[in-house]
């Protein structure tokens, strides 16, 4: 059992080095042993648009939350009305255990409340373990 084992492992890691040498020839300007990509023959080709020193050009990436089409026209205008960002908010997410409060901005914890154990100074409060404050930070 053992032996059968061995060599399926031997075989997985001869096949990941012929891979990645594959890759490496790749890497360093060689054709692609295994996958090669198709040869573009004359006018039968597909080509993409490059973009000139003179022009920019059209990206899908968002900008300012609001996604542009990449199409042959050049990008759609954003509607004036529409926010450029989501508003910021704290969303408090409450169990039996601790009080989370999240910032939506950087998806971060900003306040962690355990309401079944006391503050160690003032017993009328409970144990806060992260918090953000003007004057105190600790995230």
């Amino acid at each position: 059992m053992n032996d059968i084992r061995r060599t399926v492992l031997w075989v997985i890691f001869g096949f990941s080095m012929v891979l990645l040498w594959d890759q490496w020839q790749v890497h360093n300007g060689q054709k692609a042993t295994f996958f090669p990509s198709p040869v573009k023959s004359g006018a039968n080709s597909i080509s993409t648009p490059q973009a000139t020193s003179g022009t920019a050009s059209i990206s899908t990436v968002p900008v300012n939350g609001v996604a542009t089409a990449s199409t042959g026209a050049g990008p759609v205008a954003i509607a004036s009305g529409a926010p450029a960002t989501n508003p910021r908010e704290q969303v408090v997410v409450a169990t039996d255990v601790v009080k989370l409060t999240l910032d939506t901005e950087g998806a971060s914890v900003v306040r962690s409340e355990f309401p079944k154990y006391l503050d160690s100074n003032d017993k009328a409060r409970n144990f806060v373990l992260l918090d953000q404050r003007k004057d105190y930070v600790y995230l």
